[in-house]
């Protein structure tokens, strides 16, 4: 069997390093808030080239802690609005409904099926205060153009770059193209802890001094409480596995990369609609997804090969029980997307062989 992602394999890779770094923080008999959040908050920050990182439970989290600290700075207040794709993972809704803001969905790109950035203007009220720009799969979406439109209307951009770990626009790395930026260190990340974990980043001194506050239970000072904050911290054993992991992140992505080349040059079945890429650098596949209409058909064949595969994401979120106030609303495209994509084998850890023999395998489908 050919895993969709083979995340022990993945482990075992950093061997024996990661059982000594875990070994070393257990010994230490510091779990928490410890020089080793610290030390991975620097090199973090450092890697994405922004000024403050912090490091968090998880991904929805670090977005919706961005969130509750602009409202707590005033700069949002209930029932303003985010912008953000419709075609995304929940956990970027969530986090805008769980701080008691309106998510405004934008459909987008059939190709590169990131938020189409031509659509984004008609959205604009007087309530909306951001864009929550999502990297979906990896790939950087059209930075340039986005942030010409937020400093147009005065509006933040938040990213989302739980799936970009590492890519690059124009020189620069996600989480350093907006105001402020969240991450997930889920263990199938391209940079994954052994458990949740999570991180914001940003250039904004006050907007990092009131996330770290709210994460600690609305703590800056011990037993003084500034805000209604809550409990969401990176604890010791992850920060420690993560730094390991990062100095090997850019080395891992280019593997993921070598790996795509390969589908996108050799994938012939004209069943098949493989991902468009406009940038390399700007993408660090996350997850190579493919389209087809036949998508459930081709996910039996390919199990019968022995091949693995997932689908990101069965059930767009507007048709989501959690949100029926959007179930008779339509966005054709993310519907589209969300019927036919699926999402094929990718990890650093894959052999030559494994890639061929999916390769091979779509080919031969028909």
């Amino acid at each position: 069997m050919i895993k969709f992602l083979d995340i022990k394999r993945i482990t075992e890779s950093f061997e024996p390093k990661l059982s000594q770094e875990v070994m070393r923080v257990i010994n230490s008999g510091w779990y928490l808030l410890g020089k080793e959040v610290e030390r991975f908050e620097k090199e973090f920050a450092f890697y994405c080239n922004t000024t403050h990182c912090i490091g968090v439970a998880n991904g929805l989290d670090a977005l919706t802690l961005i969130l509750r600290a602009y409202k707590e700075m005033g700069i949002m207040s209930d029932g303003d609005e985010i912008i953000v794709p419709a075609n995304t993972y929940i956990a970027s809704i969530l986090a805008v409904s769980r701080c008691g803001l309106k998510p405004v969905l934008c459909e987008p790109h059939e190709d590169t099926l990131l938020i189409d950035e031509s659509k984004i203007k008609a959205l604009i009220s007087p309530r909306t205060k951001a864009i929550m720009v999502v990297h979906l799969y990896g790939q950087v979406a059209e930075m340039n153009v986005i942030g010409s439109i937020a400093h147009n209307h005065g509006l933040k951009i938040i990213e989302d770059c739980a799936q970009a770990h590492g890519a690059i626009y124009q020189g620069k790395r996600v989480g350093n193209l907006g105001d402020a930026a969240g991450f997930s260190f889920y263990p199938g990340k391209n940079i994954g802890a052994l458990g949740d974990g999570g991180a914001v980043v940003t250039n904004d001194k006050s907007l990092a001094t009131v996330v770290k506050a709210i994460a600690n239970y609305g703590s800056i000072e011990k037993y003084v409480n500034q805000y209604k904050g809550i409990n969401s911290r990176l604890d010791e054993i992850q920060a420690a596995v993560i730094s390991l992991k990062l100095k090997r992140l850019d080395y891992d992505n280019n593997r993921r990369k070598a790996i795509a080349r390969a589908y996108i040059d050799n994938i012939k079945n004209p069943e098949i609609i493989l991902p468009t890429v406009k940038d390399w650098d700007a993408h660090v596949f996350h997850i190579f997804p493919i389209l087809s209409k036949r998508r459930d058909e081709l996910q039996q064949y390919l199990k019968l090969q022995k091949i693995e595969t997932l689908i990101h994401y069965p059930i767009p979120p507007h048709q989501q029980k959690a949100y029926k106030e959007w179930n008779e609303e339509s966005y054709p495209i993310t519907e589209m997307i969300h019927s036919q994509e699926l999402s094929l084998p990718i990890s650093q850890v894959m052999t030559d062989e494994e890639v061929s023999s999916v390769i091979d395998a779509i080919n031969k489908f028909n």
